[in-house]
């Protein structure tokens, strides 16, 4: 089955299916369905073939979500990418991904289609938060022929590439299909009990798997509405879950909410379901929540290469620092543990990626002889099955959600004037969960000034993947070996944002 069919096959005839946040505009459930009919019928006459990749590079609005639709019904494979990517990382990704169409920001054309010609990208459109752009005018020349029409499409077929970082620092795309997405889907739906009366207030970016896939799907595939935020702000999402039922966020969004004053037992009572994830949640945000509210977050555990692997019950013990057993269908396991039970955490299921795009020889590194995907991540399991993360064997800064890799940073560090050599940790953050942080070694006779070369970094690199400080240091800390000690570093700097 085409993924959209699972999604859509519980929306009703008429009604509201998505309210926006910020303005009086709501879309209907039909609109869902001719807007993405629309933007199908024009990747269609536009002559992209099934299989073929759509890059979309905007910010959040309901027909960047309509385009994901859209690409399902043509079997196209989207590619998401955060707005905030700079010029080398969209290059990166024109080549790796050798899409046929690229949909970006009105404000970004002019230079990102310079890159998509040069990367021999057949169309470009444009696509804006206020339903401008020539995507739209565009599409609405046209007459949906496929409002009823769906490519029939196998489990195995590609819906989606997630770009991931790499363990060289390079990206490399988790490629996601229609089977693994909708049995995910599916699981979350009956496991965190959506019905069509649920409303779910998002506040999530929808170029990643939380945003886009968990929250999105649960509620498509229930028939629930959406109150569409454009971005979270503590006071525009306290306003929202008034009235609402459920709300996903990253342990950012609950620290900042718990920083807002006007977050009240009152205003989270209607609320049934509150999740978290993408990032570890901290204890002490856990227990502040319960107490301002009465109500306990559910944490759960995912990736890009798998969606969601396990959770939290719906009902039953909700457990403090641990993300649950394994979701039902997946197969959880821990490889080598040691003496206390920890080690890597490996994987199975429907819900797990076949490999990464055009990227065999990693494929086969990371999967066993039987199957299981190697997260990458360390754990132990309780005797009861629910899973406690305790660290990460790759060296990969969770920031707001966000996954950085130090590498990647290091790279555009040491190439900043004055620098002989850097090194890029996670440290612990009250707000962020954790911030990327640098340490720097100067050339000889050299003198930095970090404020000048962050100005520098934030033109070349995400803001998320910049240094929330930089450090200045005569050396760095190594083995016999040469090889810079990164736990030394995360030890001796870990209260500098307490």
């Amino acid at each position: 089955m085409n993924l959209y069919q699972a999604l859509s096959a519980a929306w009703p005839r008429s009604g509201t299916a998505i309210e926006l946040a910020d303005s009086d505009l709501a879309y209907t459930w039909d609109d869902l369905r001719q807007g993405s009919a629309l933007l199908a019928t024009l990747f269609t006459d536009l002559g992209l073939q099934p299989g073929e990749r759509v890059m979309l590079q905007t910010e959040k609005s309901v027909e960047a979500l309509m385009v994901w639709l859209a690409c399902l019904r043509a079997g196209l494979v989207l590619v998401p990418l955060n707005p905030a990517y700079q010029k080398a990382e969209l290059a990166h990704f024109l080549k790796d991904a050798e899409p046929r169409l690229l949909v970006v920001a009105p404000e970004a054309f002019h230079w990102a289609s310079k890159l998509a010609f040069q990367h021999e990208v057949d169309w470009v459109f444009t696509l804006g938060t206020e339903r401008q752009g020539t995507l739209l005018d565009r599409a609405t020349q046209l007459l949906p022929r496929l409002t009823d029409a769906v490519l029939p499409r196998a489990d195995g077929d590609a819906a989606a590439i997630l770009y991931t970082s790499g363990t060289t620092g390079v990206s490399k795309g988790a490629l996601l299909t229609h089977g693994n997405l909708r049995s995910n889907a599916e699981t979350l739906v009956a496991l965190w009990g959506f019905t069509p009366d649920d409303v779910l207030v998002h506040a999530l970016p929808i170029f990643h798997v939380h945003g886009l896939f968990v929250a999105s799907h649960c509620a498509l595939m229930s028939g629930s509405r959406l109150r569409w935020c454009p971005r979270f702000e503590p006071v525009l999402v306290t306003q929202q879950l008034r009235g609402a039922t459920v709300f996903m966020g990253v342990p950012t969004l609950y620290t900042r909410l718990l920083g807002f004053a006007g977050f009240t037992r009152e205003a989270a009572a209607s609320v049934r379901l509150f999740v978290s994830g993408s990032a570890p949640l901290q204890a002490e945000t856990f227990d502040a929540f319960t107490a301002r509210t009465g109500q306990v977050i559910l944490e759960r555990y995912g990736m890009s290469e798998t969606g969601m692997l396990t959770s939290n019950p719906l009902r039953g013990e909700r457990r403090r620092a641990s993300v649950g057993p394994a979701l039902p269908g997946v197969q959880l396991r821990i490889a080598q543990p040691d003496a206390e039970g920890v080690g890597g955490v490996e994987v199975k299921g429907p819900n797990v990626f076949g490999g990464y795009w055009k990227r065999p020889e990693l494929s086969a590194t990371e999967f066993t002889a039987d199957g299981f995907f190697r997260t990458g991540d360390l754990g132990r399991l309780d005797a009861d099955g629910y899973l406690h993360l305790v660290g990460r064997a790759k060296d990969l800064v969770i920031t707001g959600g966000f996954n950085v890799y130090p590498a990647e940073v290091e790279g555009h560090l040491n190439a900043l004037p004055g620098v002989q050599e850097s090194a890029v940790i996670g440290l612990p953050h009250p707000d962020f969960g954790e911030a990327v942080t640098a340490l720097l070694v100067p050339q000889a006779g050299a003198t930095l000034d970090p404020e000048a070369l962050l100005r520098t970094l934030r033109g070349q690199i995400a803001a998320f993947k910049c240094p929330k400080r930089l450090l200045v240091v005569a050396e760095l800390p190594r083995n016999a070996m040469g090889k810079v000690q990164k736990k030394a570093l995360r030890e001796q700097h870990a209260g500098l944002y307490a």
